[in-house]
């Protein structure tokens, strides 16, 4: 069982990153333990606390701002810092979003690893000494609604451009933009999926 906040805990479903992530902490010094998604890393909290969470946003079955409001609902994880690592939603009103429901940092993929070393350093300095009052249930599903819908219609454009372009390449210069596009189709669908979730919860709150 993991006792007492000795570790850092990285929620990544990008492999690589996880990996990279994991290889630069552990050679400065910390003890890292990793999950693949939301519920991985709840998962892991159970155990014991971290000292810090490192949380990509876009996930698979519960991603990252789900997984932070579940922390902040809770008086027993509350305090835990959270830093965000996001491609997917670096625009202010996602910043913007993601701070409110209480995430502690907010770093945009590609990372710089030193900063993202400073960054650790500082909150284990200083922890989150003034925690928000989580958002009330329907005020976040609201948000949240809105940051998904914004981040389809993004993808839904993206899409719809990557496969005009494929059209005209040849089956060599098309396979890395193939597999991005694939990617993409695959993030699609989870934004969809994520959406009829938020859509679900707030008819149940306004019943």
């Amino acid at each position: 069982m993991l006792t007492g906040k000795d570790y850092l805990l990285i929620v990544e479903d990008d492999l690589d990153i996880l990996k990279l992530l994991e290889t630069t902490l552990n050679f400065s010094g910390y003890r890292v333990v990793t999950a693949r998604n939301g519920n991985e890393g709840l998962e892991v909290i159970q155990n014991g606390h971290p000292a810090i969470v490192i949380a990509d946003i876009m996930m698979p079955k519960l991603d990252g701002f789900g997984f932070v409001h579940r922390l902040r609902i809770n008086p027993e994880t509350r305090t835990i810092p959270v830093v965000f690592i996001t491609a997917t939603y670096v625009s202010r009103e996602d910043r913007d979003f993601a701070l409110n429901i209480g995430a502690t940092r907010f770093i945009q993929k590609p990372i710089e690893l030193d900063d993202l070393l400073i960054t650790i350093d500082e909150l284990l300095v200083q922890g989150v000494p003034n925690p928000l009052e989580p958002l009330n249930e329907h005020k976040f599903y609201e948000g949240y609604r809105e940051r998904l819908e914004a981040k389809l219609e993004q993808k839904n454009k993206q899409i719809s451009r990557d496969e005009y372009i494929l059209g005209t390449k040849t089956d060599e210069e098309g396979h890395f933009l193939q597999a991005s596009l694939h990617k993409d189709i695959a993030e699609r669908e989870e934004l969809k999926h994520l959406l009829d979730q938020v859509h679900k919860q707030l008819e149940k709150l306004t019943r």
